[in-house]
């Protein structure tokens, strides 16, 4: 897999901290970089499609029971 480097500021100590917490757990600290944006972009994800779900209409749980029974599912 290629990489690409990432420049960024942060504060001294949000840096000191993360170098402490990959020592301390034997992690690299470009490793946990990437996955904290990963888990980040798929935190965003999951709000979207929460919003869509929200947005769905409804069914009141007796409909939805009525219907099972009716197709013999439940």
């Amino acid at each position: 897999m290629s990489k690409v480097q990432l420049a960024t500021q942060i504060h001294p100590q949000v840096k000191r901290a993360l170098e402490e917490a990959c020592e301390s757990r034997g992690l690299k600290i470009g490793h946990f970089i990437q996955e904290a944006i990963l888990d980040k972009l798929e935190e965003y994800e999951d709000i979207a499609d929460l919003r869509k779900l929200r947005a769905e209409p409804s069914r009141p749980l007796s409909d939805i029971i009525r219907d099972l029974e009716r197709s013999d599912k439940i």
